[in-house]
């Protein structure tokens, strides 16, 4: 086993089949069966459309299929040498995460955690070794994010930074040392781009033509489109958390849009429903309608009005 990763959503699966294509054995663990299920058939299926659209040919497919394990016991990864959580942007379960793998696994192994925005340095408290602990923030969708950011915690060891960049450039991607403040750079950075998007969106602009303009302005995609993307529960959840970390800081409040939005379970793609609708077709091929009238309707007062690192902000 060369890598284990805790949570088997859209980001633990998005590592895992990246790592898999590149040779490593990994091993996928979810505490909750079901999701386990769901995240290996998701891996199961993005290598098959790989293999269908000449992506992967049939040997590639076969080889990064015998590279996948999965894991119901958490005790089944005890001889993991670097070990990634991908559990939810919370901080109270990332350190029971923590707590657990320091039982489990060898003193000597890494731990990272893909957290879009806690403190490292607050999850390593969680671990008997905080020393072997630290970021290592994927962004969605893996596969296609070539950026990692890596965060040392407080207590982190520069033997466990190398470390993880090495698993990084391994992985094929970029690392970026950054750190460990709220929201770490891509994710603070981003902040304004989504909020005063929202800001522009209750003042009575529609969603789309705020997208619209932004690519024409040199972005990949717009705010609205790109926080579909990610999760609208998980870019509020990262929000919640850089402006919290921030003690309030109002450049940083998140908007009664989004929290309306997550109330209405209004997700993005994931759900089918968004700031803008997925209808079948569209929804597998990542393309949405727009809702009326742009999706939110006036001051963030109607239903469906608001708001998943991500940001890299990644889902979890």
């Amino acid at each position: 086993m060369d890598l284990a990763i805790v949570g088997a959503g859209t980001m633990g699966a998005g590592v895992a089949r990246v790592a898999i294509t590149r040779g490593l054995a990994v091993t996928l663990y979810d505490a909750v069966p079901a999701a386990l299920e769901r995240g290996a058939q998701r891996v199961y299926e993005a290598l098959g459309r790989g293999m269908r659209r000449g992506r992967l040919s049939a040997a590639e497919h076969d080889a990064a299929l015998a590279c996948l394990f999965t894991a119901r016991n958490l005790d089944d990864l005890a001889a993991a040498p670097f070990v990634l959580e991908a559990a939810p942007e919370d901080l109270a379960i990332k350190r029971e995460v923590f707590a657990r793998l320091s039982e489990v696994c060898a003193p000597g192994a890494v731990l990272v955690s893909n957290t879009s925005s806690i403190s490292i340095t607050a999850i390593a408290a969680g671990a008997a070794h905080p020393g072997r602990v630290a970021g290592m923030h994927f962004f969605n969708p893996v596969p296609a994010m070539s950026l990692v950011e890596v965060i040392a915690g407080h207590l982190t060891d520069e033997a466990t930074v190398a470390a993880v960049m090495a698993m990084a450039r391994r992985l094929g991607k970029t690392p970026v040392r950054a750190k460990d403040t709220p929201g770490f750079i891509v994710n603070r950075v981003a902040r304004p781009f989504y909020g005063e998007a929202l800001r522009i969106l209750a003042e009575g602009t529609d969603a789309a033509t705020v997208d619209r303009v932004m690519r024409a302005a040199g972005f990949k995609m717009g705010p609205f489109e790109l926080m579909d993307l990610i999760g609208i529960d998980v870019n509020f959840a990262v929000t919640r958390s850089v402006y919290e970390a921030f003690f309030g800081e109002p450049r940083y409040r998140p908007h009664p849009i989004q929290a309306q939005m997550v109330a209405a379970g209004a997700l993005g793609r994931k759900t089918g429903r968004g700031f803008y609708s997925y209808d079948d077709a569209s929804h597998a091929q990542g393309e949405g309608h727009a809702q009326g009238e742009g999706h939110a309707q006036g001051e963030g007062q109607s239903k469906g009005d608001g708001q998943s690192k991500g940001d890299g902000d990644a889902q979890r």
